[in-house]
């Protein structure tokens, strides 16, 4: 039988040791994503998981910790303009782009440098 991927589990993104209340604060309180606790194994490594829907976003602790400035995951969201005001709100610098015909999104650094994108696609 030939393998076959079915969705994204996680994504990792890594943080700084000591940085958990920043994420918490970022991605629970300003992106509103649900917080799940770790398995007991691995939380004596640090970091935090968040989810929305079947999505986890898994933040890591890396040290030396170096943010990823290109690599990102990218969102796909509804109400896009909506995000971006209560981003902007929070005082989260937005970068747009509009090089991909019939799609609206933005880049935006996380507290701890890496990037992440957010978009959503013209309806027709």
């Amino acid at each position: 039988m030939p393998f076959k991927f079915q969705t994204i589990d996680h994504i990792q993104l890594a943080a700084p040791k000591g940085s958990e209340d920043t994420a918490r604060k970022f991605f629970k309180d300003i992106l509103r994503l649900d917080e799940v606790e770790k398995p007991e194994s691995l939380k004596k490594s640090g970091g935090l998981w968040f989810q929305f829907g079947n999505y986890q976003i898994h933040i890591g602790i890396e040290e030396p910790f170096y943010p990823a400035k290109k690599a990102h995951p990218a969102f796909a969201i509804e109400n896009l303009e909506a995000l971006k005001q209560h981003l902007l709100t929070n005082g989260i610098e937005v970068t747009e782009d509009d090089r991909i015909p019939g799609v609206k999104r933005f880049f935006i650094s996380d507290p701890f440098g890496n990037r992440m994108e957010f978009l959503e696609r013209n309806k027709h």
